[in-house]
């Protein structure tokens, strides 16, 4: 009793403490360091931001300019992680459908003092001088992050160790910002998540990482000239960035099979040395100490190979050397944290608002390869697509935001809300919410669906410049596809991509019986798996095995008649379509479409019947 009783005075001296810090500062910012927050008897952070990424600089900024006192922890020297100790400098952007920027505020501030193809020192400076500009944020470099500390289901506070010390120490806080790339406070404070494809049924799954390498000696005359003359219009020059040697590329086999080396991404330095984002390495545990180390070794061992091919292949890069490498790997995919929203692909790809955004994207959905024998492929791209507040807010877990690529969002959406400028934009909603949060004395639980909380956020967010409005989705032409429903299902699955065109090439003829037969067995197995996941008893569908390249329409009609029969045999086409429609799969407005059993099936054919295949197998 008299903790708790302890805790509740503590609490509210704090909230009158920072009612009167945001009356005397307001909330676009502060003259002077707000009071530390008196947690049990000691001092203490209104937020700690965990992780020195471009997103929990952006979340510390904004929560300071809100009056809020931050304390920003990062394990490495500097700040900006992925875009400095990564060296990933080649930024991926998002305009809307007018070519406006997205991804303003924060970011804005950033991109407008450095570009695109930033100096690396530069963007260190930048991020240091930031967060030392303002006097309600503390920053500790090299520290490691022990434990959150936990009461209950609340998260209030750290357990760090500072480099040099031997004893870790304790720090509490009213609410905790992870930003760190996987998610790993959120994970240690028992949020739940899932981990690269497993959500759409690839499991064991994630995306290929990158080591990121400079290279001096290179004559940025001769590569411009070439890529500019190269005949691919996708290949393009801007300033000091560059993207190109699509085909030269293809020439080079690594020395270690289990990576690649793709078409590069080029950024120059201040220095005249440029910085290359190409290799691809599979087989990395990103979790695992160990496995991430090895990872790094087995690029360092194969780049001298990649720059000597480069020097005899690619014009401009005849005296190329290699000078260095990046001390952290660039990966893109582990944990998607499920929070009280996850966003979808479907979101994404039919371009939908939400009443709670606080952003917005517009990538290309881009899930890069996940080992040497896929190629990675673009599932779609939006003109423009809402970010709920509610993706920030993990389940289970009070007093937790979690900015970046590891919110909650599917695995194939998180191709596109993956990119650095959209997880700042997270960064900077959690660092404002955070204000609100503390001064009214509410979870950020309570805020996602609370109108007044929500409206508050939104007009903070446009008073520090970020770009937010309500809009009316622009639709798709794929929408208006009589089989655009069987997409929607396939797409999910992970089964169907439209490309940077958003073509499904739906009239399209199919060209092999893998289009229906790995489709249909991978129904089967993420059927089951889901079904096992629910204590439910499989599916006993036969595996489909074609001997034939001239997959008809009639052969997709017995084999997803088969399928949803869970065996039965059909003599004939006909009696296979009846079933169809007897079962509810051919209703009576698409049976235009169903009439030649002899013809080559579409693929809008095959797409809208396998997805009604998904439906009632998982329904049986």
């Amino acid at each position: 009793m008299h903790n708790s009783r302890h805790r509740i005075f503590a609490l509210l001296l704090l909230v009158s403490l920072f009612v009167g810090s945001i009356l005397l500062y307001g909330c676009s910012g502060s003259t002077e360091a707000v009071p530390e927050p008196i947690i049990d008897g000691e001092k203490g952070y209104h937020v700690i931001v965990a992780g020195g990424e471009p997103e929990g600089v952006a979340a510390a900024l904004s929560a300071a300019r809100n009056g809020v006192r931050v304390l920003l922890v990062e394990k490495g020297e500097a700040l900006g992680g992925l875009m400095t100790l990564g060296m990933l400098n080649y930024i991926d952007q998002n305009h809307g459908p007018s070519n406006e920027l997205l991804t303003r505020g924060i970011f804005q501030e950033f991109y407008k003092a450095l570009g695109n193809a930033f100096d690396i020192e530069s963007a260190k400076e930048w991020f240091m001088k930031k967060c030392e500009n303002e006097p309600n944020i503390t920053v500790m470099l090299n520290t490691e992050i022990i434990a959150p500390v936990m009461m209950g289901n609340t998260i209030a506070g750290l357990e760090v160790l500072e480099k040099g010390e031997d004893t870790p120490r304790v720090i509490r806080s009213l609410a905790v910002i992870d930003a760190t790339v996987d998610g790993d406070i959120a994970a240690a404070a028992g949020a739940p998540y899932t981990e690269g494809g497993e959500d759409y049924g690839a499991h064991a799954t994630t995306q290929g990482v990158t080591l990121v390498f400079e290279v001096s000696g290179v004559d940025w005359k001769d590569v411009t000239k070439h890529i500019k003359n190269d005949g691919n219009a996708n290949n393009d020059v801007s300033g000091n960035a560059a993207w190109g040697y699509n085909e030269e590329v293809k020439g080079y086999t690594p020395v270690d099979d289990n990576m690649r080396f793709r078409a590069p991404n080029i950024a120059r330095q201040k220095n005249g040395n440029v910085l290359i984002n190409a290799l691809i390495i599979f087989g990395v545990n990103a979790y695992d100490a160990v496995s991430y180390a090895e990872g790094i070794q087995r690029g360092i061992d194969e780049l001298p190979h990649i720059v000597n091919y480069m020097k005899g292949n690619f014009p401009g890069f005849e005296n190329a050397s290699l000078v260095s490498y990046a001390e952290r790997l660039y990966v893109r995919e582990t944990r998607h944290f499920i929070g009280e929203y996850r966003l979808t692909i479907t979101d994404v790809l039919e371009n939908r608002d939400h009443r709670d955004r606080i952003g917005h994207g517009s990538y290309p959905v881009d899930v890069q390869a996940s080992s040497p024998d896929t190629t990675g492929n673009v599932i779609g791209h939006p003109d423009i697509y809402s970010i709920p507040f509610r993706c920030l807010v993990p389940l289970m877990i009070d007093q937790l935001l979690i900015a970046g690529r590891s919110a909650s969002y599917d695995s194939l959406p998180h191709g596109s809300a993956r990119v650095i400028p959209v997880g700042m934009v997270t960064g900077e909603a959690c660092g404002a919410a955070v204000a609100y949060s503390v001064r009214n004395n509410v979870t950020f639980r309570e805020m996602a669906y609370d109108d007044e909380a929500v409206g508050w956020l939104q007009n903070t967010l446009k008073k520090q410049g970020a770009y937010l409005v309500e809009y009316d989705p622009p639709r798709m032409a794929v929408m208006d596809h009589w089989a655009y429903n069987g997409v929607v299902v396939m797409r999910a699955l992970g089964m169907a991509e439209g490309g940077y065109n958003n073509d499904y090439r739906l009239d399209n003829e199919l060209g092999h019986r893998w289009a229906l037969q790995v489709r249909t067995n991978n129904i089967t197995r993420i059927v089951n798996e889901r079904r096992a996941n629910k204590g439910m008893s499989p599916v006993m569908v036969p595996e489909v095995s074609l001997n034939t390249d001239e997959i008809t329409l009639g052969q997709v009609f017995l084999t997803v008649a088969e399928s949803v029969s869970q065996g039965k045999q059909f003599s004939n086409a006909d009696d296979a379509r009846v079933y169809l429609m007897d079962c509810g799969l051919l209703s009576p407005d698409v049976m235009i479409y169903y009439t030649d059993s002899d013809a080559i099936a579409t693929m809008g054919q095959l797409f809208y019947l396998l997805g009604g295949l998904y439906n009632s197998l998982r329904a049986a």
